[in-house]
């Protein structure tokens, strides 16, 4: 939990999770470079609310159709092309077709941990609806890399995420709420700088340990 997690004196860094170049990151990767993309990383489970995140795109292309067509949301995490997918897996995917948004989210599958630093400066933000996080390692290690981040306002979440500096905090299971977070955000790329520069300058207080 965050009481666990040693605070660093000023200079610290979170191992190799620092911000890379945006359109290295993305070419690297093979993510489209002039897009906009919202960013899932976690295991495909129940618990971390990814129903929410495709229920909130649609909202949000529904409200904002001029976003809606340069928004990639790219899901990392699961095996998306195994021959038997898990439950969850293909109930996100049935989910995907039936709200039409197959030409906008993505299902990249697992990667290793040595690539996320770049999945996360390939962001624009990084999405975490969890319905609950004892810390939230994820969050931060996006926030190391200077992506802003909306999560819900649970768990170690709550107190790691800046609600209106580094970030939203929302209630958990609220779609509505995501998908506004999400339009604001994208739609300000002024405030998605301030945020990311503020969520970089919180991480650096925190050591790998």
């Amino acid at each position: 939990d965050s009481a666990k997690i040693a605070i660093a004196p000023p200079g610290v860094d979170l191992c190799h999770f620092r911000p890379q170049p945006r359109v290295d990151a993305r070419r690297q990767l093979g993510l489209p470079i002039e897009r906009k993309i919202a960013l899932f990383v976690g295991r495909i489970e129940p618990l971390k609310g990814i129903d929410t995140i495709l229920q909130a795109t649609r909202l949000l292309c529904d409200e904002n159709p001029a976003l809606a067509d340069e928004l990639t949301v790219a899901i990392v995490g699961g095996s998306p092309w195994a021959a038997q997918l898990d439950a969850e897996m293909a109930r996100l995917q049935a989910m995907r077709t039936d709200l039409g948004l197959e030409q906008t989210v993505r299902f990249v599958g697992a990667r290793q941990q040595s690539v996320l630093p770049d999945f996360y400066s390939a962001a624009d933000l990084l999405l975490m609806p969890s319905h609950y996080e004892s810390f939230g390692m994820v969050a931060l290690e996006a926030m190391a890399c200077g992506a802003p981040v909306i999560a819900s306002n649970v768990g170690g979440l709550a107190h790691l995420v800046k609600d209106g500096s580094t970030g939203f905090l929302i209630p958990p299971r609220d779609a509505r709420s995501l998908a506004s977070r999400m339009n604001l955000l994208l739609s300000d790329e002024l405030l998605r700088w301030e945020f990311g520069r503020a969520a970089r300058k919180e991480a650096r207080r925190y050591s790998w340990r």
